[in-house]
């Protein structure tokens, strides 16, 4: 594995361990009261440095002249991997809806099953531009999402009397900024059926 590659790998190993750290409370009620509250950095961490794995990975490959095939496939996995994590965790807890995480599975399945097809014709379909706007709203409504969650958690509405929720105010806007971010996927999905079909015609 190249230095890239390496660095996409961690998101495989961060993704089980929010997974893990986000669920700790629940497993553990007699200790959530600690817990809890205790959880929120360490998701911060775990989420930021998943994030900035997939911003770097990329770069890393380009200046080390070491893009491949492999990479190309690798690392898409790896942000699907890490991303549904994520979102089947505010799912659980009513930050997102189920149905649009539903929609996201499907986009994802179907976009791996297309990249199998892809290499079989001898192409290894790397990210477009739809790919890339798709991953940066999947990360804008995964911040809103932890921001309500981070609120939930720290109690941060009885700890500031607000007049206005600041659970219900990021969980709104977690929920449009996620519907906005379905939308992209599906439309980034077809761009990927438009190419395929291009290279089954060449």
């Amino acid at each position: 594995m190249t230095l890239a590659d390496k660095v996409t790998s961690l998101r495989l190993v961060l993704a089980p361990v929010f997974f893990v750290v986000y669920l700790l409370p629940g497993w553990l009620p007699s200790w959530s009261r600690v817990l809890t509250p205790a959880t929120v950095p360490v998701l911060w961490v775990l989420f930021i440095i998943s994030e900035i794995t997939d911003l770097v990975d990329g770069k890393i490959a380009r200046a080390r002249h070491e893009v491949s095939d492999f990479g190309k496939l690798f690392d898409p996995f790896a942000d699907t991997l890490v991303r549904i994590t994520y979102f089947f965790c505010f799912v659980l807890d009513g930050v997102l809806p189920a149905v649009l995480l539903a929609v996201v599975l499907y986009r994802e399945f179907g976009i791996q099953f297309l990249r199998v097809l892809m290499m079989k014709k001898g192409i290894a379909m790397g990210a477009r531009w739809g790919g890339k706007i798709k991953a940066v709203t999947y990360m804008s409504a995964g911040v809103l999402a932890l921001l309500a969650v981070s609120a939930a958690r720290l109690e941060l509405d009885k700890a500031f009397s607000l007049p206005v929720s600041l659970v219900f105010c990021f969980k709104l806007a977690a929920g449009l900024v996620f519907a906005l971010s379905v939308l992209v996927a599906v439309l980034s999905f077809i761009d990927y059926v438009v190419l395929y079909q291009k290279a089954g015609k060449n």
